[in-house]
C-alpha cells in the first residue's frame, strides 16, 4: 500500500464478459488454481492501459495478466478514502484495533492525531480478499454501521466471489491523475505498479513465499531493521510480519518514483539499496511481474 507521506481514451476491455470469462478460466487453469464461485463479469486491462485511464466515476477492471488482482480506479481520492481507509486502519495501521472496526468518530480522531484527512491517509491501497471479508464480517459480529461507499464495496466484493471461502483474490486501488497535485502521470503509474506487485502478493503464493524467502535468508539485519523503520514511519504496524514483507518488496523492486522511494528515505548507501535489487530480481519467480 503506498502512503501519502512517501516523501508522496478508457482502457481497451475485452469485447464481450464471455472473453473475459475465457481468459480468467485459462489463467486459473495454468495456474492450478480454483475459479472463484462468482463468475467475474468486469473487463481486462493491461497496466498501461488503466495508467492512459482518467475516471470520472469508479472504474473497476480485473487485471489482464492476473485476472485475480481487480483494480479500482478512482475519480476522487475522498471518494477512495471513504470506502477503503476504514479497511486501512483495521488490516494494518499502527496504534489502531486489529481485531475490530474502528467507527467513524474513532478514525476521524486517529486522522486528526496524525494530521491526516480521509484524503490523505493513503494514495493507494490492497488487500487480499480474505482481509476483506474479514473486515465485513467484524462489522457485522460488533454492527457497526457501514457508510455508503463501504456498502458499494461489499455489493461489488460479493459480486465478484471476493469474499467467498478461499477466492484467493485481491482489490488494489489508485486515483485519477490529478486527484491532488502530486498525482500527476508519473507518480499515477507509480502508484498502480506498486500497488499490482501487492496484488501478485496476495494471490500468488509462490511469490509471497519468495518475498519471505528473501527477508529472511538473504537481507541481512542491518537492511531488514532500516526498511522496517522505514516503514513505521509510513504508520504500518510493525507487529504483522506479513505486511512487513510485502510493503518491502513492493518499495524495494516496484515503486519507482524518487517521491515514494530512494535509498535516502529507507537510510542505507545507493549501492546497497541496488544490490538487493539485484538479488531479488536473480531469484525471482517466473511471471509477469518479473518481466516488467
Amino acid at each position: 500500500m503506498l502512503r501519502r507521506r512517501g516523501a508522496w481514451r478508457r482502457p481497451a476491455a475485452i469485447a464481450s464478459a464471455a472473453c473475459t470469462a475465457l481468459a480468467l478460466v485459462s489463467f486459473l487453469a495454468w495456474h492450478g488454481l480454483r475459479k472463484p464461485a462468482a463468475l467475474p463479469t468486469l473487463p481486462l486491462a493491461t497496466e498501461a492501459a488503466i495508467v492512459a485511464e482518467q475516471p470520472a466515476a469508479l472504474t473497476i477492471h480485473r487485471f489482464a495478466a492476473n485476472p485475480r488482482i481487480l483494480v479500482f480506479d478512482f475519480p476522487s481520492l475522498r471518494q477512495q478514502g471513504l470506502m477503503f481507509d476504514r479497511i486501512a486502519a483495521f488490516a494494518e495501521k499502527a496504534g489502531e484495533p486489529h481485531g475490530r472496526v474502528v467507527t467513524d468518530a474513532e478514525l476521524a480522531a486517529a486522522m486528526r492525531a496524525s494530521g491526516d484527512t480521509l484524503e490523505t491517509y493513503y494514495y493507494g491501497h490492497d488487500y487480499s480478499s480474505a482481509t476483506i471479508s474479514r473486515f465485513f464480517a467484524v462489522a457485522d459480529r460488533d454492527q457497526v454501521a457501514l457508510n455508503p461507499e463501504e456498502q458499494r464495496l461489499r455489493a461489488i466484493a460479493t459480486s465478484q466471489g471476493v469474499l467467498a471461502d478461499d477466492a484467493g483474490q485481491a482489490i488494489i486501488t489508485l486515483p485519477r491523475r490529478g486527484a491532488d497535485a502530486q498525482v500527476d502521470q508519473t507518480f499515477r503509474q507509480t502508484i498502480l505498479h506498486h500497488e499490482l506487485s501487492h496484488g501478485e502478493y496476495f494471490t500468488d503464493p509462490a511469490y509471497a513465499d519468495y518475498a519471505g524467502q528473501f527477508w529472511r535468508d538473504t537481507m541481512d539485519d542491518a537492511s531488514r531493521a532500516a526498511f522496517t523503520q522505514f516503514l513505521v514511519k509510513q504508520g504500518y504496524d510493525p507487529a504483522l510480519h506479513d505486511l512487513i514483507v510485502n510493503e518491502t518488496q513492493a518499495y524495494l523492486m516496484f515503486t519507482p518514483d524518487p517521491r515514494a522511494f530512494s535509498p535516502e528515505m529507507v537510510g542505507l548507501p545507493a549501492a546497497t539499496v541496488q544490490n538487493l535489487r539485484t538479488r531479488f530480481l536473480r531469484g525471482m519467480p517466473a511471471g509477469w511481474l518479473r518481466d516488467e
